[in-house]
């Protein structure tokens, strides 16, 4: 048990199998979901550690407010929503729970590949609708494809796995190395931005949304988009230009796209979401109960280690 009990805030719905740990060690836990970022200025200066997901935006004035903060903690993948950079300079820890989201979210992928390719979206709406679609039920089938995995952190190498398992060919790009060992274990091929999109049935973005990969899929790299490609994204919004995707999908230099994510959560450009070749869901990569779990348990182990050894007390 801790002598003097940290605070945390909770901002967001976290899984309860991570509160329960924290309470347990001994830290003092206020559950806030839904706290409003003036409500969040306000009681920030009380806490030593704060938990967020997408929702909560821990900008610079809120870290600017926070007098005793040690820790912010985000219970998922990616840290976009907070101010690192002022995070880092007033000496707060960020940390986040990428492992445990990693399966949820690649498995969405795949799922949203498999929708695309045979359009169950669409078949759905007209089979409820009392029709019998079944003249425009061909689609086409996974097996022997190419897949283009722009980002190959955990995400788009649990990815590769997947889609490797379904037979098709997985071609990669990053700006990190990507090891020898797992380029063999998939039969993957590293290619430069520009050849994958040519080369690709099928481009998925798993990257994390920096000052370099905003708008990385954009109007000029996208005309070298395989004709009839499709395109999923279960990243981040911004990292591809939303207006250049809209040409490709009405030109149809895009066959279909899913995405998951927005440049503006909720999601504000209608043009996009209302064409019949685009399937949308909000912002769902994460959130199975598997994954929440996991994301929970991940980022209480990390907290109670950080003030078990005296790192940032």
């Amino acid at each position: 048990m801790i002598d003097d009990p940290p605070k945390v805030l909770v901002c967001d719905k976290v899984h309860n199998a991570g509160i329960r740990m924290l309470k347990d060690a001994g830290f003092e836990v206020t559950l806030a979901e839904g706290i409003s970022h003036e409500e969040l200025l306000n009681v920030i200066s009380e806490y030593d550690i704060i938990m967020v997901r997408s929702r909560t935006k821990v900008s610079r004035d809120v870290i600017k407010a926070a007098k005793k903060l040690k820790v912010i903690a985000r219970v998922g993948a990616g840290t976009d929503n907070i101010d690192v950079d002022a995070a880092h300079g007033m000496g707060i820890k960020v940390i986040c729970a990428g492992d445990a989201v990693a399966n949820a979210t690649a498995e969405l992928t795949v799922g949203l590949m498999l929708a695309l390719s045979r359009n169950i979206c669409l078949l759905n709406e007209e089979m409820k609708k009392g029709v019998w679609p079944k003249g425009k039920c061909e689609g086409v089938e996974l097996r022997g494809k190419t897949v283009g995995i722009i980002g190959v952190g955990r995400i788009g190498r649990r990815v590769a796995e997947l889609t490797k398992a379904f037979g098709m060919e997985v071609l990669m790009n990053d700006v990190v190395p990507i090891p020898e060992d797992f380029l063999k274990k998939v039969s993957g091929r590293f290619l430069p931005l520009v050849d994958l999109l040519k080369e690709s049935d099928y481009i998925t973005l798993h990257v994390s949304l920096t000052p370099s990969t905003r708008n990385l899929l954009n109007k000029d790299n996208m005309r070298f988009i395989k004709q009839g490609a499709f395109l999923i994204n279960t990243s981040r919004g911004a990292v591809i230009d939303e207006d250049a995707l809209y040409e490709a999908l009405v030109t149809g230099r895009l066959k279909g796209a899913a995405l998951d994510v927005y440049s503006v959560e909720p999601p504000i450009n209608k043009k996009l979401l209302e064409l019949p070749n685009v399937i949308c869901t909000p912002h769902i990569g994460a959130q199975t109960l598997e994954a929440q779990e996991r994301a929970s348990i991940e980022v209480a182990t990390k907290i109670i280690d950080l003030f078990s050894y005296a790192t940032i007390r």
